[in-house]
């Protein structure tokens, strides 16, 4: 037969199972399955491990209560410069608002004073089993209770406590956990009190700057006033009772109500100083360049001009009130001074208002409300400021008039318009700093708590149903996990493909060898062929005997070495059940057990080791009584015999040659047993005198690396005899699955159709 042919028969029962496996998912699947079965005991031990550890875990956990409250942010109102330009898209303006604050609330300030409270309470309640979180958790301790120190209970905090806007609402959750129920209500009202403060606050910082700047002039006013008036008394009685006439007491009248004015407005600025320097600083720290932008904004020469005038005609107004001129007159001119002021309030109004829309239109929506006071704050600054030179001015007119008063009389009008003076002040600050105080407490926050934290009666975690559903899951996870790693870095042969895959010819498999009955004893028999001749494997050393008669066009081979990469991969077995088909096939067979290392031959027959083939080759015995009869017709074999000092200098020697030409006189086939490749040379040697060579490889057990390697020193020379390999302990079921059902129930059915054919014949 050609070769291309015997190539296309050695193949075609691969091939055609190639063919199955490719069509649909079927192989995809099947293949996960074999290798969940290799490694089916892994697996069961990994995910039995980790579900043992998950209901521990899910039985000994410790029970955590959750607390929660739910603030409403009111956002606060602006004026009409404060809104954009162009209408926002859905709530994006309240919601950014809501995050900001959730952002405040998460500062580290707030943290702390919540973390110094939470120890007041204990220290107050003095009630250890109520607190858990508060304590230090160390595992070398005297069993004493060490609570943590602030920072380690603010970062606990950070950890425990959650923040969170309720979406699409103005609302936010502030929720807690902690071992102890009692404590997870507390934090959390604890957390929203000290909010709620700090938003007070920070609505009210600006009024209760103003109010302590109130405070401490009205303070420093009242000791001036004080001081006046005990100079006066002083005054009067060193120079005796001394009296003003009518034209000095209406002189002191107008300078003390000038100087009233005056000083209201030194204080109005000092106000407005501290809320523009407040302002400045806050919008320094966001945009440096927009501070001194509004600055010059603010002084431009037309606003300025506008002030000025609106400055000196209320000082034309107040001068006309302290003059002498008849009430008809004086009512004239203040109506004029009315209309006028009235006309250029007006028109810095409409001017101030058309540089803030411009303003607000180039400005970042984040800052835009601060511009606006800043703008507004400036120009009121000036307004002041222009007012109060002004009123520097008409004092100083007056100041001139005093001073052409008798000496006495100047004296004794200056501490009396000092007094005056002071006392106005006085009574000017009290009533700002009663405004002051009135609109501070009036001042509330945008924060309403709707509900305080209940104590939580169940637990919210932990939820051992779905820690052991978890564990279980990720049992399964790891454990197939490590199977698929596991097979991964598995450099072992499984399976044919893995050996035609590496371009080295295939001649068969033996399938793994089930353990059937032979006279009452269940075992795994070596002699398979002999013993079970119609089972899986006795048809595949069939099929291999059929495949090595195609290699041997010429007829002329007879002696077939087989050997292994390694030991116990079943080449012994395969030497006798290859020379046991060979003689079912009337082929005068003899196997010789070459293996002068651990020879096995003689024990799969029943015989003794010797006198065997090492005693032939001393002279200690015959030819005739190293050549056994088996049981089996047209079987010889030849043990291995006494096991020499030196196997590698018998097996290549000529007398190795000269044996095993008067052999193949005798014999038609010849298999010799010999050692492993790789570990001893002497099946290298025996290569190199046989006319063919089989390396036997063990599915699951032969390192690919390995079989390789052993392949190279057979096929090394120009007059190499290997022929192939040959896959034994072959998992045909585990790998191609319900093909092999065909294939087996075929095989079957057909012996079953013999054996009823030959019993229809015989009867």
């Amino acid at each position: 037969m050609p070769k291309n042919d015997f190539n296309y028969l050695k193949n075609s029962e691969l091939n055609m199972l190639r063919e199955y496996i490719d069509e649909g998912e079927t192989h995809t699947i099947h293949d996960y399955i074999k290798i969940l079965r290799d490694n089916l005991i892994p697996v069961i031990a990994i995910s039995l491990t980790i579900l043992i550890i998950s209901i521990v875990y899910a039985l000994t956990a410790t029970d955590i209560y959750k607390a929660s409250t739910v603030l409403k942010l009111s956002q606060p109102q602006g004026n009409i410069l404060d809104a954009p330009l162009l209408p926002e898209f859905g709530n994006f303006g309240a919601d950014r608002f809501i995050a900001n604050e959730v952002e405040t609330m998460q500062n580290i300030t707030i943290r702390e004073q919540v973390a110094r409270d939470i120890i007041d309470s204990f220290k107050t309640l003095g009630q250890r089993d109520k607190f858990s979180l508060i304590f230090s958790s160390k595992y070398f301790s005297d069993g004493k209770d060490t609570i943590k120190s602030l920072y380690d209970l603010e970062q606990t905090i950070e950890k425990k406590v959650n923040i969170e806007q309720k979406r699409g609402l103005d609302f936010i959750e502030i929720s807690a956990e902690s071992p102890s129920p009692f404590e997870a209500a507390l934090l959390v009202n604890t957390y929203a009190k000290v909010y709620k403060k700090f938003n007070l606050l920070d609505n009210r910082k600006q009024v209760t700057k103003v109010r302590k700047f109130l405070a401490i002039q009205r303070e420093e006013k009242l000791r001036e006033l004080h001081d006046a008036e005990n100079k006066l008394k002083v005054y009067k009685l060193n120079s005796g009772s001394i009296e003003l006439d009518e034209q000095a007491k209406s002189l002191i009248g107008s300078i003390t109500d000038l100087e009233s004015k005056l000083n209201a407005s030194a204080v109005e600025m000092s106000i407005s100083r501290e809320k523009l320097d407040q302002y400045k600083g806050e919008l320094k720290r966001k945009d440096p360049s927009l501070s001194k932008y509004l600055e010059n904004k603010a002084a431009e020469p037309y606003l300025l001009k506008l002030q000025d005038l609106i400055a000196e005609t209320e000082a034309q107004k107040d001068f006309a009130l302290a003059s002498k001129s008849s009430n008809s007159r004086k009512k004239g001119l203040i109506k004029q001074y009315n209309e006028k002021l009235a006309d250029l309030k007006d028109k810095l109004k409409r001017k101030t208002d058309e540089y803030q829309v411009s303003l607000m239109a180039a400005t970042p929506e984040e800052i835009r409300t601060l511009t606006q006071q800043i703008f507004a704050e400036e120009v009121n600054y000036n307004s002041l400021k222009a007012s109060y030179n002004r009123l520097k001015g008409f004092i100083t007119q007056y100041e001139h008039r005093l001073d052409k008063l008798p000496e006495k009389t100047i004296d004794l009008a200056r501490l009396q318009r000092e007094r005056m003076g002071l006392e106005k002040l006085y009574l000017l600050l009290e009533e700002k700093y009663q405004e002051a105080l009135i609109n501070e407490q009036s001042t509330t926050g945008n924060v309403l708590i709707l509900n305080q934290a209940r104590l939580p009666r169940l637990p919210a975690k932990p939820n051992r149903k779905l820690i052991i559903l978890i564990g279980l899951v990720l049992g399964l996870g790891f454990g197939y996990g490590f199977a698929l790693v596991r097979n991964y870095f598995d450099k072992r042969v499984k399976s044919p493909e893995d050996i035609e895959n590496r371009n080295i010819d295939l001649l068969a498999w033996i399938p793994k060898v089930e353990k059937f009955t032979v006279n009452g004893n269940k075992s795994g028999p070596e002699f398979i062929v002999a013993q079970k001749a119609d089972s899986v494997a006795g048809e595949a050393f069939k099929a291999l005997r059929t495949r090595i008669r195609y290699t041997n066009v010429g007829g002329e081979e007879k002696t077939i070495l087989i050997t292994s990469s390694a030991p116990g991969e079943g080449k012994s077995l395969v030497s006798v059940n290859l020379a046991g088909s060979f003689a079912q096939a009337n082929k005068r067979t003899i196997i010789v057990d070459a293996d002068l290392r651990k020879p096995r031959v003689h024990s799969i027959f029943n015989e003794k080791r010797y006198p065997g083939f090492t005693d032939y080759f001393v002279g200690k015995a015959s030819y005739e009584e190293i050549v056994r009869h088996s049981d089996l017709e047209n079987l010889d074999l030849i043990t291995a015999g006494t096991i020499p000092p030196n196997p590698s200098e018998i097996l290549d020697s000529r007398g190795m040659r000269s044996f095993i030409k008067k052999l193949e006189e005798e014999y038609d086939i010849i298999i010799i047993d010999s050692p492993p490749l790789v570990t001893v040379t002497d099946a290298e040697i025996l290569s190199r005198m046989v006319d063919e060579t089989i390396l036997v490889v063990s599915a699951n057990q032969t390192d690919i690396e390995l079989m390789e390697k052993s392949v190279g020193l057979l096929k090394r020379g120009d007059e190499s005899t290997f022929i192939g390999v040959l896959l034994n302990n072959f998992d045909f079921k585990s790998t191609y699955g319900s093909y092999y059902k065909y294939a087996y129930s075929y095989s079957r059915n057909g012996d079953n159709k013999k054996k009823n054919k030959k019993k229809m014949f015989k009867s």
